[in-house]
């Protein structure tokens, strides 16, 4: 497997946010985590991509123990992190935000242009905005933004926390079939979204986080027929 957490826990002081967390993510795969508010999904990943400590557990990438590696290394070997929130500099032009991503790697100004070339494939409008301040581009726009800075950085693995919050839901359903293009491309994706139904729908597998434990995992296909996940995540409806 690409990814593996084994019994992960992490402590916000004295709150355990995840309560022994163990989840695997194998190439070539979507895996989506859904949750409620609390559910410890962001947390998961910040402490995948080492902006969290664990206080306990194990974390393997490409079967070496990542446990205690500075972010910025984690990306070197191909761990790469679209935030919640998005979290561009909204200064820096299009294109800088766009350079910011690609910092950590080499490959010379040949492989910058190939970078932004995908870019500008997955995300036409970035191009046509790339000498635009961040902070002037709209809501989606810096969704997109956000993600082509994650991919700037050619990852193995790219982690989405919420891609789809706060977006019109014509620009969810555009977010969403971009990420699916991404995968096709080869980058494997694991993805945190309240958008439960989208995600099941474009994911291979899926788990379900309730205040930091792991309560159910499946196909996402099944989940998305679980009488209990419909219940309290897709209201019912597994429609959009």
């Amino acid at each position: 497997m690409l990814l593996e957490l084994a019994d992960v826990h992490v402590h916000y002081g004295k709150v355990e946010a995840l309560k022994g967390i163990s989840l695997t993510v194998d190439e070539g795969e979507i895996v989506t985590l859904i949750g409620g508010n609390g559910a410890g999904k962001s947390t998961t990943l910040k402490t995948i991509s080492g902006l969290r400590p664990l206080t306990s557990g194990a974390i393997r990438f490409n079967d070496e123990s990542i446990v205690g590696v500075p972010a910025h290394r984690l990306v070197e070997r191909g761990i790469s992190q679209a935030p919640e929130g998005r979290g561009i500099f909204p200064g820096m032009s299009v294109t800088e935000n766009l350079e910011m991503g690609a910092y950590a790697r080499g490959g010379g100004r040949a492989a910058l242009s190939e970078d932004f070339d995908r870019v500008f494939q997955l995300f036409p409008r970035l191009k046509e905005r790339a000498k635009q301040p961040g902070g002037t581009l709209s809501g989606g726009e810096q969704q997109m933004l956000a993600i082509g800075r994650a991919l700037m950085a050619r990852p193995t693995v790219l982690l989405l926390d919420e891609p789809s919050m706060g977006l019109a839901p014509m620009l969810v359903s555009q977010v969403f079939n971009t990420i699916t293009e991404i995968n096709q491309q080869g980058t494997t994706i694991l993805l945190v979204e309240q958008n439960a139904a989208q995600a099941l729908q474009r994911a291979h597998r899926a788990y379900v986080l309730e205040t930091g434990r792991i309560v159910k995992s499946a196909d996402a296909r099944v989940l998305l027929e679980d009488d209990s996940v419909r219940a309290a995540y897709l209201g019912g409806d597994v429609g959009g």
